[in-house]
């Protein structure tokens, strides 16, 4: 494996991620990406480097009415390499909690993260995700109905924002969640350093992210935004004093994060950026891996939506993303990889102005939004 010119630095002293009974050989997670975080972009992740990923977010009372068959099986596949593995839960009702995240377990996952952190409308006026953030009891509320239904050896998480906003009474809001979530027996909770006013607009204030460290320093907290390379995650394990990361847009369609986190956390140099060929031979693999999760018709708007994504690393990015966006059948999916990755290159590192088009742990799949429950 070729390394970059960027020069090698000393490694930080990097112990096991501890999430309740998992442990982790490294403190970095693929974050749940709705829309992107299926089996097959997990199981990617895994084979590249992460320690642990978190599927795609759930409604809960989709959950709990599905039954997990014909267009909706997808949601419960795991394969073997997967482990561990969260399930992300959001939805308003605590009620509606308990049977959601037993499911999930019984699917076959290794945790139940709750979403407190999702800004996009469709969840705000459903008062979904970071809804929760205004109104800490029932948030509160959610957790401890969790914690109470799945069993006491599947650790329970919680992924936030820093709140609705920038006032001091959202300031607040958040702490009382975040020491009622641990006070309640959560494992983790992953901190996203904007509001849910700011969606994904602006900066991610890492420097929020040290307060919360330092508010709670024997607790186990991911830090989350703004994470697009190796270098990056190096330097919010090193400002922030967070357990661990939690890599979100900058996974999609670059696997090679992972890998590279992994080398940098170990005072190694940063990977070069995967070759074209090494870009075809990964695309491939999580080409057939999206083809047999969905089967070969349902497979090509997940496959065109990952290869525009992988287009972003090529050379010529722009020609290829320009192919990819018009593909009508997986034959021609083949015959465009087999055109535009023929030769050999260097690749490149993909730019922070085209790691966009997913929403972190929230919004809703198709199969979600016109499930009967009208989630």
């Amino acid at each position: 494996m070729s390394a970059s010119v960027l020069p090698t630095r000393p490694a930080i002293a990097i112990p096991r991620l501890q999430i309740g009974s998992i442990v982790l050989d490294l403190p970095v997670a693929q974050a749940a990406l709705s829309g992107y975080s299926d089996s097959p972009m997990r199981v990617m992740a895994r084979r590249f480097g992460a320690a642990y990923s978190l599927g795609e977010v759930m409604i809960d009372r989709f959950l709990k009415q599905v039954r997990g068959t014909g267009k909706t099986s997808h949601h419960f596949r795991i394969q073997d390499e997967e482990h561990p593995v969260g399930g992300q839960l959001m939805g308003a009702d605590p009620d509606e909690f308990p049977a959601a995240a037993r499911r999930l377990v019984e699917a076959g996952f290794d945790a139940i993260d709750i979403n407190f952190g999702c800004p996009v409308k469709s969840a705000m006026g459903g008062c979904r995700g970071g809804y929760h953030l205004s109104q800490p009891a029932t948030a509160l509320e959610v957790v401890r109905r969790v914690r109470d239904a799945v069993p006491s050896e599947i650790p329970v998480t919680v992924k936030m924002r820093r709140g609705i906003d920038d006032t001091p009474e959202s300031a607040d809001r958040f702490f009382e969640i975040f020491d009622g979530a641990f006070a309640a027996g959560v494992a983790a909770v992953t901190v996203h350093g904007r509001t849910v006013i700011q969606g994904y607009i602006g900066p991610s204030r890492w420097a929020f992210l040290r307060r919360v460290r330092e508010h709670a320093p024997h607790r186990t907290i991911l830090g989350s935004g703004d994470l697009f390379s190796a270098e990056d995650g190096l330097k919010m394990l090193r400002e922030t004093g967070v357990n661990g990361l939690s890599i979100a847009r900058g996974a999609i369609g670059n696997p090679w994060i992972f890998r590279e986190l992994r080398a940098v956390l170990s005072g190694l140099p940063v990977p070069a950026p995967p070759s074209v060929f090494e870009q075809r031979e990964t695309l491939l693999e999580h080409g057939r891996l999206l083809i047999e999760h969905y089967g070969e018709t349902a497979s090509l708007s997940p496959l065109r939506k990952a290869a525009l994504k992988y287009s972003r690393v090529h050379p010529d990015w722009e020609t290829v993303r320009n192919r990819f966006a018009t593909l009508r059948s997986v034959g021609e999916f083949h015959a465009v990889v087999s055109a535009c990755y023929a030769e050999d290159q260097p690749g490149r590192r993909p730019q922070l102005n085209e790691a966009n088009g997913a929403q972190e742990g929230c919004g809703e799949s198709s199969d979600t939004a016109s499930a009967p429950t009208g989630a």
